[in-house]
């Protein structure tokens, strides 16, 4: 407070503007990571949701695919070196891809919807010093450090199991942890132009649900998850093509076992993965400050 308030005569209008400005300076920036504060604590409604889908789904899919599917699957896996690594090792990279896009799927379409149609939470908070893209940012950041956990933990448990090498057994599984990254990238290459697609909705008739039949679950299916995309027809290898599953499935793959990747085709797969995040995300900044000037 001025001075003058405190000696009980009425502040001045500068002086109320003043007061305003400074208070509004930390909101303004800092915004982004107000927004994601308030969409981490709402986080905690589907709290055990999260830590369950996060350790109870690799344990289903690791214990399904070392106990059951990989005791039947005899083949072994070359890698860049020369050697071979069993089906879970080739496996568990892909496994992790999904989890990091499965956790995109489901932050970037209901609770976006939430903010603009049910609960209109993100009106709220453009009604205070934070900014349209301040507003944005925070979902993707919030979103952001769901898929990094369920990233982490699933690269934990695939360590556990055995699907992560040595490195005196594979050189190239120093690199391993570096498919926790990837992941990261992965899920923000697949949610980007779904947070973009949500937030231009103006219903919700049942576009998300059609979303996970015919294009998450097709993509997981299709695309070199559980064998080489070349196994496929090649009338169906074009969803590998065009799914970002399959280009960071392809980076996890040779970050964690060292499979072989032209050097080529290593700058396709990132690149197509950047023009995805960052594209996507030019498109998210502008549905935001469209949606939200209204």
């Amino acid at each position: 407070m001025t001075d003058a308030t405190t000696r009980g005569a009425h502040p001045t209008l500068d002086e109320l503007r003043a007061e305003a400005l400074a208070g509004g300076r930390a909101p303004r920036r800092f915004g982004s990571w107000y927004a994601a504060e308030h969409m981490l604590r709402a986080m905690r409604a589907y709290g055990w949701t999260i830590v369950v889908g996060a350790l109870g789904q690799p344990l289903v899919y690791l214990f399904g695919l070392a106990i059951g599917l990989a005791a039947l699957i005899q083949q072994s896996i070359p890698t860049a070196g020369g050697g071979h690594v069993a089906y879970l090792v080739f496996v568990a990279p892909a496994l992790l891809m999904t989890a990091t896009i499965a956790v995109a799927s489901e932050e970037f379409t209901y609770p976006v919807m939430a903010g603009f149609k049910w609960r209109r939470y993100f009106y709220g908070f453009n009604a205070s010093p934070l900014s349209s893209p301040q507003i944005a940012n925070g979902v993707i950041i919030a979103a952001s450090a769901r898929m990094f956990f369920a990233a982490a933990a699933y690269y934990l448990f695939i360590w556990a199991f055995g699907a992560v090498l040595p490195v005196v057994t594979v050189p190239a599984a120093a690199t391993a942890w570096l498919a926790v990254f990837v992941g990261l990238l992965a899920g923000l290459a697949f949610g980007m132009p779904l947070l973009a697609y949500a937030a231009s909705l103006q219903e919700d008739t049942g576009q998300f649900a059609l979303v996970q039949r015919f294009v998450f679950m097709p993509m997981f299916l299709f695309s070199g998850t559980f064998f080489p995309l070349t196994n496929l027809p090649i009338w169906l290898q074009w969803i590998g093509w065009i799914s970002p599953l399959w280009h960071a499935t392809e980076l996890g793959r040779m970050a964690s076992f060292g499979a072989p990747v032209d050097p080529v085709m290593l700058v396709v797969h990132l690149g197509y993965l950047l023009v995805l995040a960052v594209g996507g995300y030019l498109a998210v900044r502008r549905m935001f400050t469209r949606r939200l000037a209204k």
